[in-house]
């Protein structure tokens, strides 16, 4: 009872989580996709191995979510395990908790027309886990065919092996428009009697590029003053993690490293950025520059988004990168 009513005041807090849809026909911008998942829903007792993937905040994990809901009805949560992968990534999380929970019957013998005969696995960026990871989970896949279902969730599909992709039926999401988000933080806006203004919402767009979970974020963080306009975005971007991406860039790019660096370990250890996550938007900020070599910079950030895949250690490695800029003394085109 009491992690109910965490959870209700986390909702209620949180408007990521409080405006979080609940079902397959409230998500937002991706009709193809639930077009195709209410088709499979005819038929919910054949339902295949899912893999969605796309850009983070678009919705893969809501609808997994609302997917659970539908078919397993009211006691859905006893029915799903969540598993973030990244959290949890190797082959111990597979041999213990996903393993354990698949091969778990139901304890229910009821015949009733509405009860499922399989529970749901969701696994959550499941391109960080290890190959050795995901390759014990091909046995589980095929082992628990009969109760259970799993659902992979990725940004990038490159990074799930073939035999998993082979297993499922892929979905691509794709990155919410901007009317779409207008809308949407519009609507929000209007339930908890915000005033706002629509460029702003169309600033938050700008900053956020179709990440509609992370533009809701920032939506939350501008309306504590009681309205949204122009200045208050602007002030909830600049405490963002982003946004001190763009800073480390620059000042790489100008050839400050001890400064670069600095303000790196900075939103590594204290603002919890991940490193992937960083050259991520590293990548986005460098291109915002007018690049007088875009190829050999190019070549740079896919050398070590190589290297963080592989294990190597991130701090090194990152500080390596903005070295490297550094160097290339990459400047502005005239």
């Amino acid at each position: 009872m009491e992690k109910q009513q965490k959870s209700k005041e986390i909702s209620d807090i949180m408007w990521v989580e409080k405006y979080r849809p609940t079902r397959l026909d409230q998500i937002i911008n991706q009709k193809e996709i639930v077009q195709g998942l209410e088709n499979l829903l005819k038929k919910p007792n054949e339902l295949p191995h899912l893999l969605f993937t796309g850009p983070a905040g678009i919705g893969k994990t809501t609808t997994a979510l609302c997917l659970a809901r539908q078919i397993l009805g009211e006691n859905w949560k006893r029915d799903t395990l969540e598993l973030n992968a990244s959290d949890e990534r190797g082959i111990k999380m597979v041999r213990e908790r996903v393993k354990e929970f698949a091969s778990i019957m139901k304890l229910s013998l009821k015949q009733d027309i509405d009860e499922k005969p399989f529970k749901i696995i969701i696994l959550d960026e499941a391109d960080e886990m290890t190959s050795e990871a995901q390759t014990a989970l091909r046995r589980i896949i095929e082992d628990s065919a009969k109760t259970t279902r799993f659902i992979f969730i990725c940004n990038y599909l490159s990074q799930i092996i073939e035999p998993i992709q082979s297993r499922c039926v892929i979905f691509r999401f794709s990155k919410v428009s901007e009317d779409e988000i207008v809308k949407y933080l519009k609507n929000i806006c209007a339930n908890e009697g915000v005033k706002v203004e629509e460029k702003a919402l169309h600033k938050i767009y700008e900053h956020t590029n179709g990440d509609l979970r992370y533009s809701i974020n920032i939506l939350q963080a501008a309306a504590a003053s009681g309205n949204v306009n122009m200045q208050h975005v602007q002030n909830a971007i600049g405490i963002s993690g982003k946004s001190k991406i763009a800073e480390i860039i620059n000042l790489a790019v100008n050839a400050k490293f001890n400064e670069s660096r600095i303000k790196l370990l900075e939103l590594l250890n204290v603002y919890g950025v991940s490193e992937t996550d960083f050259l991520k938007y590293a990548n986005e900020e460098i291109y915002k520059l007018e690049l007088k070599d875009p190829f050999e910079v190019s070549t740079m950030v896919a050398e070590y988004d190589y290297r963080l895949a592989n294990g190597a250690h991130p701090e090194i490695q990152l500080a390596a990168f903005l070295a490297q800029l550094g160097r290339l003394n990459v400047k502005r085109q005239s």
